[in-house]
């Protein structure tokens, strides 16, 4: 195998497999896709599987947040995606593309190309809707999209509460309008997960002019002067480097493309100097920014029996779930994170939704990172806040590359965030509440009815909120002096260098990132291609 490569990619996630895929597109491009992790796992393709691999260290990377008093002295779960496809291996399924305003506001902040207007024909060029297509939803991509095929009372008793509460029922919350609740649109098809491996990566083994190596994890990226020309990879206790004659795109995702970053000598003067790492360039932004979406849980009990999934996927009725699934591909097995999601206002001012809720028809426990079935039948609601204004951070804390970061997230620490989700579980017990749902559900099981006033709502936020797995924003795209890549997505300052992944945005999306992170890779791979 050769060493000298057109192209070198870091990182087989949701965005690399996207670049890797339309740059080998010509022959005349002789491509390496590195990636830290494994090639597979057996049950990736199971959807249910983001339950099994949400902390199993053969497919996951594991991180831990620093404990922090905001968010009472927790280390909070990080997963990642320990796999080709990255994290779209192992995540819930749930496809979003974000409310138009998230990235009119990118553009408004000085990032032209990237108004809805301008990203909308890269999310219709990796689609492949299998719903009722219209001139802004994309039928022949690579990425199959479809509606959840599930069906259950629970969901009916949602809709006419949503109702209820004035809240419409949205056909497409990834079309003109987001707000509403949905049947959730998910990255499965016939049953099976579309990770952007199965989606980008699988359709095209055969091209000879793409290179594929794993269990390869990126030390450092090589520079002559301020040119980026290739990358130092650690296999087996080997070292081995890599040449780029023309680019270098960085597709580590938010905790690891800032971690390579700082390693290769760019990032803050005063952190790199302090761990001994010789400064290529300074950019005091790499590293910062870093937002997420924190996630309360609510939980219901279900007073009616065989409705909820934590009777119907239990004992031998786990059996019979099984069955359903190897002979005709439905089930619980099939299902995504959340079957059911909404996007809801808590003030009728707003212009677009402030918070989002994934509704989920089984009582959900968390205990450090494992997620599992309660014993009890209940229905699990997740809300959390669309655009987080609170911003932490992801630094490096040795020279050592398979050390991992200190990630500290910051969450609560601006008001407008503890309102908003304040607001947002006020209004999930409105719904659970209302006279539809009185047929499901007579009590409150998390945190409990007794928890009533604002301050014992935030108290329940900060002791048992976990984020939704969407970190972002670490190498933000922008021209201020936080900025780390430019509307191009190329590293300020640094020639033959691009970052594409979540760290480049300016601000999180409304919705779930892995439909945006493809995104962002489709649009990396046309500004290297048509310039």
């Amino acid at each position: 195998m050769s060493n000298n490569y057109d192209y070198i990619i870091v990182g087989a996630g949701s965005a690399g497999c996207a670049v890797a895929n339309r740059l080998s597109k010509n022959p005349q491009n002789n491509v390496l896709l590195i990636e830290a992790g494994r090639a597979s796992h057996p049950v990736t393709r199971l959807p249910a599987s983001f339950a099994l691999l949400i902390d199993n260290p053969l497919a996951n990377w594991r991180y831990r947040s620093e404990p922090e008093e905001s968010t009472g002295d927790r280390e909070i779960p990080i997963p990642r995606g320990k796999l080709l496809g990255g994290s779209s291996a192992i995540n819930g399924l749930v496809y979003v593309r974000g409310n138009k305003l998230d990235y009119d506001t990118w553009a408004q902040m000085g990032n032209t190309g990237w108004s809805y207007d301008d990203v909308l024909p890269f999310f219709k060029k990796m689609e492949n809707y299998q719903g009722e297509l219209s001139e802004i939803r994309g039928g022949d991509g690579p990425l199959k999209v479809s509606e959840v095929t599930d069906r259950n009372p629970i969901y009916d008793g949602l809709f006419k509460a949503a109702q209820e509460n004035n809240i419409p029922v949205n056909k497409d919350y990834n079309g003109d309008d987001q707000e509403g609740i949905s049947y959730t649109q998910t990255t499965i098809y016939k049953g099976e997960r579309m990770s952007a491996k199965v989606a980008y990566l699988s359709p095209i083994k055969s091209r000879k002019n793409l290179t594929i190596i794993t269990n390869s994890l990126v030390t450092k990226l090589l520079f002559d002067g301020k040119q980026c020309v290739g990358a130092e990879v650690k296999n087996k206790n080997k070292i081995i480097q890599y040449s780029a004659a023309k680019e270098v795109i960085l597709c580590g995702g938010a905790i690891n493309s800032p971690q390579v970053l700082e390693l290769s000598g760019i990032g803050d003067r005063s952190i790199l100097e302090s761990k001994g790492i010789e400064l290529i360039h300074e950019l005091k932004g790499v590293g910062e920014n870093l937002r997420d979406h924190l996630g309360p849980r609510l939980v219901y009990n279900i007073t009616k029996p065989g409705i909820a999934y934590n009777d119907k996927a239990r004992g031998v009725n786990l059996i019979k779930q099984v069955f359903k699934y190897v002979f005709q591909r439905d089930g619980f097995l099939t299902l995504p994170s959340a079957p059911v999601i909404g996007f809801f206002k808590t003030r009728k001012e707003l212009a677009v939704p402030d918070i989002q809720v994934h509704f989920i028809p089984y009582k959900v426990v968390l205990n450090n990172g494992k997620r599992t079935l309660g014993k009890e039948p209940g229905i699990t609601c997740t809300v959390n806040q669309n655009l987080p204004e609170s911003k932490g951070s992801i630094h490096i804390k040795s020279t050592n590359p398979e050390e991992y970061p200190s990630i500290k997230y910051n969450f609560l620490s601006n008001q407008l965030d503890k309102d908003t989700l304040i607001a947002g579980v006020k209004l999930i017990r409105k719904l659970m509440q209302s006279e539809a749902m009185k047929e499901f559900c007579d009590k409150e099981i998390q945190p409990g009815y007794e928890f009533s006033s604002d301050d014992h709502i935030l108290d329940f936020i900060k002791n048992k909120a976990e984020t939704l797995y969407h970190p972002s924003g670490t190498c933000k795209m922008g021209f201020d002096q936080n900025a780390v890549v430019d509307k191009n997505l190329k590293v300020h300052g640094i020639k033959g260098l691009r970052v594409a992944d979540a760290s480049i945005m300016p601000t999180l999306v409304s919705g779930n990132t892995n439909a945006v992170c493809m995104m962002i890779g489709e649009r990396c791979a046309d500004f290297i291609i048509n310039g």
